[in-house]
């Protein structure tokens, strides 16, 4: 087994991680990596426990292997939280995602696709990505937040240096520093605007909502800092996982045409094909945790104070949890995946994103029936969290 070797800033998986992910769950489902120092789970079964266990597998410490720390973060990102206090602020921003904000931007967002699509008709092809997937998401979360439109682009190409990579060290550069500092003080102006400005936007309701403290019980309003870091995790995560889902819906289905078919005819299809194409090839395949004591998975012992790596994109191919995992197929019921995580920090924004892949698949479908990707100029974006096209030219 000297020759298993896997960790997720290495830029060659980038395009083809599988089959050495099927090598862990086969030969080392409790994988140990003595150069870094972490472990690895790559088994359905075995991530789905460590995330209905957020006491033992804590997020307190950060959720990507290079930004880590050995001490709990004294942040207010909140899927770098534990209880109580991931509570209490998940108890109060989930007022962004009720079913009556989301689903009042239903006819926007085909609005919006109709805006980035229609003049592309007759052009003979387009980047799907950069064009189109890319540009959807962060929309939508202007208009949910307040974001006016003059801003909008800027804060697209903010958010896509926070992903920027860098060998060897990840996304833990300057570059992705300097950007989620620039994020948060775009944002943040915007909090302050709504305190002497309400309107009918999500920046107004975080800045009017109180909470109880969880420490004395006292009601009181989010600070600055929590406002900013609640609108960073939107408007960065919501973004990148979409555009990458989007992208991975196009290129999977022109390799296989005739489930792309099967889509145009009946849209019907198209929120299962979805949940196939989060577990086929989800956009955020890899999230790290922290263990807070030593514990067994399968017979193997994790220390206390480890590094602790969910290889979310192999559970979605685990052959003990699908039949035939590698095989896509639109007319697979997926009754459940890791893609949006489970448990405590199953995702705020899953209903928004699912509902975004929808019109966004209809709205493409609906113009092109079938398209063909330029694989030979197809870019991936590949980072420690998220992998997917980042540029993926179609002719039409």
């Amino acid at each position: 087994m000297t020759d298993l070797y896997w960790d997720p800033i290495s830029p060659e998986l980038r395009d083809d991680p599988y089959p050495l992910w099927r090598r862990l769950r086969d030969e080392a489902p409790v994988y140990h990596n003595d150069r870094l120092d972490f472990y690895a789970l790559s088994r359905f079964a075995d991530i789905e426990a460590a995330h209905r266990d957020a006491e033992t597998f804590s997020s307190n410490h950060g959720t990507t292997l290079e930004t880590m720390t050995p001490e709990p973060m004294d942040s207010a990102m909140m899927i770098w939280l534990d209880p109580p206090r991931h509570t209490t602020l998940r108890k109060l921003v989930s007022r962004a995602f009720t079913v009556r904000r989301v689903s009042a931007l239903e006819d926007r967002i085909r609005e919006i696709c109709a805006e980035l699509l229609d003049p592309r008709i007759g052009s003979g092809g387009f980047d799907f990505v950069q064009d189109f997937a890319a540009i959807l998401p962060p929309t939508v979360i202007s208009i949910l937040l307040g974001v006016p439109r003059s801003e909008r682009e800027e804060l697209r190409q903010v958010v896509d240096n926070v992903f920027h990579m860098e060998e060897g060290v990840g996304m833990a550069n300057e570059v992705s520093y300097a950007a989620l500092t620039e994020l948060g003080l775009r944002l943040g102006a915007h909090f302050a605007d709504r305190r002497t400005n309400p309107r009918d936007d999500v920046f107004t309701d975080l800045v009017t909502a109180e909470v109880a403290d969880e420490v004395t019980g006292e009601p009181r309003r989010l600070t600055d800092e929590e406002l900013a870091s609640f609108a960073i995790l939107l408007f960065s995560a919501g973004s990148e996982t979409v555009a990458r889902n989007l992208g991975w819906a196009a290129s999977l289905l022109d390799q296989h045409p005739d489930q792309r078919t099967d889509l145009a005819r009946d849209p019907a299809l198209i929120p299962g094909a979805l949940e196939e194409i989060l577990r086929f090839e989800p956009p955020s395949p890899v999230n790290a945790r922290w263990s807070t004591r030593d514990v067994i998975v399968g017979d193997q012992k994790i220390p206390a104070n480890s590094r602790v790596i969910l290889i979310t994109g192999s559970a979605g191919r685990d052959e003990r949890q699908y039949t035939n995992p590698d095989i896509f197929d639109i007319h697979r019921k997926v009754d459940l995946h890791m893609t949006f995580g489970y448990g405590m920090h199953f995702c705020l924004g899953a209903a928004l994103a699912r509902r975004e892949g929808r019109i966004g698949l209809e709205e493409t479908l609906r113009r092109w029936p079938d398209w063909a990707v330029d694989r030979e100029a197809t870019e991936m974006l590949y980072t420690s969290t998220v992998r997917g096209p980042l540029r993926l030219p179609v002719r039409l």
